[in-house]
C-alpha cells in the first residue's frame, strides 16, 4: 500500500518546507505499519488551473494524477496563508476536483475507495479552516475521510517561529499526527479487504 503526499507549500525545492517538516512525522507512522510513502511538492510542477484532468501547454498535473490513482491513502499538506489553505494546496484540489466525474469498474467515483487526510503548518490561526476545506473537498469528490485524519502545528498568532524552528516535540501535534496515521491505515485497510459496495452508490 502506498500514501501520497501533496505538500501545496509556496516553496520549490530545496527551499525549507515547514510543510514538509510535519509531513515527515506522518510518514515515519505510515513506513512503521509497512506504508510507502512519496512526497510531491506540488511548486516543483507546471500545474495549471482548469477543470479538465490535463490542460495541455506543457501541464504535469497528470502526472501526479498518476500517482494519486496510484496511492491508497492521499494527504494534502498545506501551510496557512491569511488564514486559510495555500493557493497551491487549492489548485491541487480543483485539479482533483475535475477527475471527479472519471468512474471504476463499478460505476463509482474513481476516488471511491480512497482515504484522504490533512496536515497543516503555519504561525498564524487558520490550521482548522483549512483542514474544514481540504476533508470536505476530499470527501464530497469520492475519497473517504476517517475520523481525526486532520494533524497541525500553529505557532502564536502573528510572526515568529515555524514549525521547523521548534523542538518539533508538541505533545498535540504528535498525538494527532499519530492517530491521523493509525486511522488512514486501518480505514485503507479495510477498503482493500471490503470495498465499498456499488448499491445505491452508481453515478449512471
Amino acid at each position: 500500500m502506498k500514501a501520497l503526499f501533496l505538500n501545496g507549500s509556496l516553496k520549490q525545492s530545496p527551499e525549507l518546507s515547514h510543510t514538509s517538516g510535519l509531513l515527515e512525522e506522518a510518514a515515519a507512522w505510515f513506513e512503521k505499519l509497512g506504508i510507502e510513502t512519496e512526497e510531491i511538492r506540488l511548486a516543483d510542477y507546471r500545474i495549471l488551473p482548469g477543470m479538465k484532468p490535463d490542460m495541455g501547454n506543457g501541464d504535469q498535473w497528470p502526472d501526479i494524477m498518476k500517482k494519486v490513482m496510484q496511492a491508497e491513502i492521499l494527504i494534502v499538506g498545506t501551510p496557512v496563508w491569511i488564514g486559510e489553505k495555500s493557493s497551491v494546496a487549492t489548485l491541487a484540489m480543483e485539479r482533483l476536483y475535475a477527475s471527479s466525474g472519471e468512474l471504476n469498474d463499478s460505476g463509482q467515483s474513481i476516488y471511491y475507495n480512497k482515504v484522504g487526510g490533512a496536515v497543516i503548518t503555519g504561525n498564524e490561526d487558520g490550521a482548522k479552516e483549512s483542514a474544514k476545506s481540504i476533508l470536505y473537498g476530499l470527501s464530497h469528490i469520492g475519497f473517504t475521510v476517517p475520523p481525526n485524519v486532520d494533524a497541525y502545528w500553529v505557532g502564536e498568532a502573528g510572526p515568529g517561529p515555524s514549525y521547523l524552528d521548534t523542538e518539533r516535540d508538541n505533545a498535540f501535534t504528535l498525538r494527532n499526527t499519530r492517530i491521523m496515521s493509525y486511522n488512514l491505515v486501518h480505514f485503507a485497510r479495510m477498503f482493500q479487504s471490503a470495498p465499498i459496495p456499488a448499491e445505491g452508490n452508481v453515478r449512471e
